[in-house]
């Protein structure tokens, strides 16, 4: 059956995100990759990513534990130009799947990137575009998928959902949803193509 709605996630699949590769000129020590990691779920990164904390709450956090050599401020304007825009070819993608499908975003975010987002045109893509900062919820949350779905107004059996996560990929695929992990513009051309929600002949465009 023909899904009524495509529905994708953003950084790594559609927005060129640079995340983490910035950061390291922004602290006083070095820290591996794990490490970061761990640090950054630990100030409380994801309860900024669902609108409970300001992004001033977000930056003093994030600077005690990582030994920020700049101030909050300085970190924040760094931080809002990560999200970049589209990739280049996603939005003709884009273009090709409209006459034939919904088009919908649902992307973990905060209120920094999605500023930056709706400044390149990225949420004005779509018909509706969800960020987890507005929703209050967060992928793999369950919730968050059943609210896009309640304002999609479709059933999770009529969406193909995209993300470069596999927790997330996993999390829409029992919702009920149809779901693939992607990661790029190409990769996500192949990706429909493969599964014949575009034609084989719009694969090397």
């Amino acid at each position: 059956m023909k899904p009524e709605v495509l529905l994708f996630d953003l950084g790594g699949v559609l927005v060129n995100y640079t995340g983490f590769s910035e950061i390291g000129a922004l602290i006083s020590e070095a820290v591996t990759p794990e490490e970061l990691q761990e640090r950054w779920r630990a100030c409380g990164a994801e309860r900024f990513e669902t609108g409970e904390i300001t992004p001033h709450q977000f930056a003093e956090a994030l600077g005690t534990v990582l030994a920020f050599n700049v101030s909050p401020e300085v970190f924040l304007e760094q931080f809002e130009s990560w999200s970049i825009g589209f990739y280049d070819g996603a939005v003709d993608l884009l273009s090709e799947l409209r006459p034939q499908y919904r088009l919908a975003a649902l992307s973990n975010s905060n209120e920094l990137h999605w500023r930056r987002n709706e400044s390149v045109g990225v949420p004005q893509q779509f018909e509706a575009a969800f960020s987890s900062h507005e929703l209050h919820l967060r992928k793999p949350n369950r919730a968050i998928y059943e609210e896009a779905l309640r304002r999609l107004d479709v059933t999770a059996a009529n969406v193909v959902f995209f993300d470069d996560t596999e927790p997330n990929v996993e999390a829409a695929l029992e919702v009920g949803m149809q779901a693939y992990r992607v990661l790029g513009v190409e990769a996500l051309r192949a990706c429909l193509v493969e599964n014949g929600y575009l034609p084989a002949t719009n694969a090397a465009k």
